[in-house]
């Protein structure tokens, strides 16, 4: 039995993982800004898990809601920043207070969960962090900008930091979802309020108004809560886990695509080196 401390928990993958790691048998502590939508969740196993409310981005909160964890489990063992929404708008037109809440939240908010668990996983040696990004990171689609930059970079110190955590034995995990029917694409999907007609056939594709994906995902929520369970209790659990047939495509893609740009541009790239 360990103890798993996840964010966003009031829908989505995180209430999914949520209710995988309750079904497990593990204690839970499930966080959303509204503790009454996680109650459910805490009467499915009311010894084994406990409702917090939270907000990533409040620093004294996160440290408070780690320590109401230990103190009624003992410990964290696994902490998941799944908490975060998405934004579409084309890169001129987003509003820089919207940008700066979005990586408040889906950056510094991990951060900052990330530096509350880490004292206590780094006494006993033991731990696992899961980070949630998506394959947006890696596509970057018209549109999706500003998102896509929060999760590359979640990626880009998740890296590192399982490069500095493993030999301490805590594994860190990037899980990148592709569509899953979730309330992703409606409640918890914004946009920028600026419009601009030039970006009708790219940015302006991809906004709110105009996607038809809402309810058409094929990914299955409770699948994924599985998947990431599985993958945490794996004896080396993996730097990142693709989740969905399509995940699996795009991120296929945009590899190959990449290698054969490093070829066509491999004299040019090789040419800048010194000439002995």
């Amino acid at each position: 039995m360990s103890t798993w401390l996840i964010t966003g928990c009031s829908s989505g993958l995180g209430r999914a993982l949520a209710e995988a790691v309750i079904g497990a048998g593990h204690h839970a502590v499930v966080t959303a800004r509204d503790e009454a939508k996680v109650a459910d969740l805490v009467e499915l196993a009311p010894d084994r898990v406990l409702g917090a409310a939270l907000d990533v981005t409040d620093p004294a909160r996160a440290a408070a809601v780690c320590r109401q964890a230990e103190d009624r489990f003992g410990a964290v063992d696994v902490v998941v920043n799944n908490a975060g929404y998405g934004y579409r708008a084309a890169v001129e037109e987003g509003e820089d207070a919207d940008v700066r809440a979005l990586f408040e939240t889906h950056f510094f908010g991990s951060v900052t969960m990330i530096k509350a668990v880490l004292p206590g996983m780094r006494a006993r040696r033991a731990g696992a962090i899961v980070n949630v990004s998506s394959i947006g990171a890696q596509v970057t689609p018209p549109g999706s900008g500003y998102y896509a930059a929060a999760k590359a970079a979640l990626e880009g110190m998740s890296g590192s930091l399982r490069g500095e955590l493993r030999p301490l034995g805590i594994s860190v995990t990037v899980v990148e979802p592709g569509g899953f029917r979730t309330d992703f694409s409606g409640r918890s999907l914004t946009q920028s309020r600026t419009v601009i007609d030039d970006y009708a056939e790219t940015a302006g594709k991809r906004r709110r108004e105009h996607d038809t994906t809402h309810g058409t995902q094929p990914g299955d929520p409770a699948r994924a809560g599985r998947a990431i369970l599985t993958a945490v209790e794996a004896a080396d659990p993996p730097a990142v886990l693709l989740l969905g047939s399509d995940a699996l495509t795009s991120y296929r893609r945009v590899l190959g695509t990449a290698l054969a740009e490093a070829d066509e541009w491999e004299e040019l790239s090789a040419s800048t080196d010194f000439q002995d």
